[in-house]
């Protein structure tokens, strides 16, 4: 039981009526009525199925009988350039910072396991990505934390399963059209056919990754913070830098100066850190790369800088 005058953590408890996220609902609720935990459960629903009114109902509806509070919390979804499951995630994401935010809690807790760290990893592999993507999620992100990140989707799946936990099976984890939903299916293609345990090894490359992207963003920072917000930039500031630093602070410039992270990936830092080099060889002049929304990086021998509005100049 708690102790007496002992302050209990706050959490907000995201669940999405599935395996993963019932399984946690359990454990909170458990540590809610032992008076470890002060939780509050949210569902969001997304509008995105017909169905979503009626498993959001059936969740608080368990909650409540676990003696949790809990509510419903409604989103509209635009997915607009960055794609349904990016827009959903960022609308979900929101509405759970605004739980937190109401009911004053410290934490926000999501069920993302350990195969859901393997899949993110494999995306990032499948697109080419840098170490920072391959380093998947970390087990705490600001006030999100992730308390079952090391622990696979098929234990909380018989865990439900011998407790006689009611789960909702979303059809959108069937939807071969989602990239995540076809990369669930080859982690347990290889799974079986190579008869390894990729989903915890891709785990442990996270693991190792996130490590080394952590001391490389660190390293970087220094540099980072000083370029953040200009327009334009000395190319001597970033002389001596080598790649795996110069590209974060090129990326964080370009962020820092409203250009969508979602809109240049590794491939166009690349691009851009190659022009950087060549620009201080003798005899080279100017060089422009395009970016989108109309901007453009224009480097010479001595400055790096970013123009808006770039084709009606």
């Amino acid at each position: 039981m708690a102790q007496v005058g002992v302050s209990r953590p706050g959490v907000i408890v995201a669940v999405s009526g599935g395996a993963d996220s019932m399984a946690l609902l359990h454990a909170c609720a458990f540590l809610h009525r032992r008076g470890e935990l002060r939780a509050h459960a949210v569902t969001v629903d997304h509008g995105l199925q017909t169905s979503a009114a009626e498993v959001a109902r059936r969740v608080v509806a368990t909650a409540e009988s676990w003696g949790l509070p809990a509510e419903v919390a409604t989103v509209t979804v635009d997915a607009g350039d960055e794609g349904l499951e990016a827009a959903a995630r960022d609308a979900r994401y929101g509405a759970l910072e605004a739980a937190r935010t109401e009911h004053a809690a410290d934490w926000v807790l999501t069920a993302h396991t350990r195969s859901d760290q393997a899949e993110t990893v494999l995306l990032g592999l499948m697109r080419g990505s840098g170490t920072r993507s391959l380093a998947g999620m970390a087990l705490r992100t600001g006030e999100v934390v992730r308390p079952l990140l090391g622990i696979e989707r098929a234990t909380n799946e018989a865990s439900c399963r011998a407790q006689n936990i009611e789960v909702w099976h979303d059809p959108m984890n069937a939807d071969d059209t989602f990239a995540r939903v076809r990369a669930r299916g080859l982690l347990a293609s290889l799974e079986t056919d190579l008869g390894q345990p990729v989903t915890a090894n891709l785990a442990r490359t996270a693991e190792l990754c996130r490590s080394d992207a952590d001391c490389l963003d660190e390293l970087a920072e220094t540099h980072a913070a000083a370029v953040r917000g200009r327009d334009e930039v000395p190319l001597a500031d970033l002389a001596g830098l080598g790649n795996a630093i110069l590209s974060r602070v090129i990326r964080e410039w370009l962020i820092s100066l409203h250009v969508p992270a979602q809109s240049f990936g590794a491939a166009r830092i690349s691009e851009l850190l190659a022009v950087i080099r060549e620009s201080r060889a003798p005899g080279h002049t100017h060089h422009r790369l395009s970016l989108p929304g109309d901007t453009e990086v224009i480097i010479t021998g001595q400055l790096l800088r970013f123009r808006r509005e770039a084709k009606t100049r």
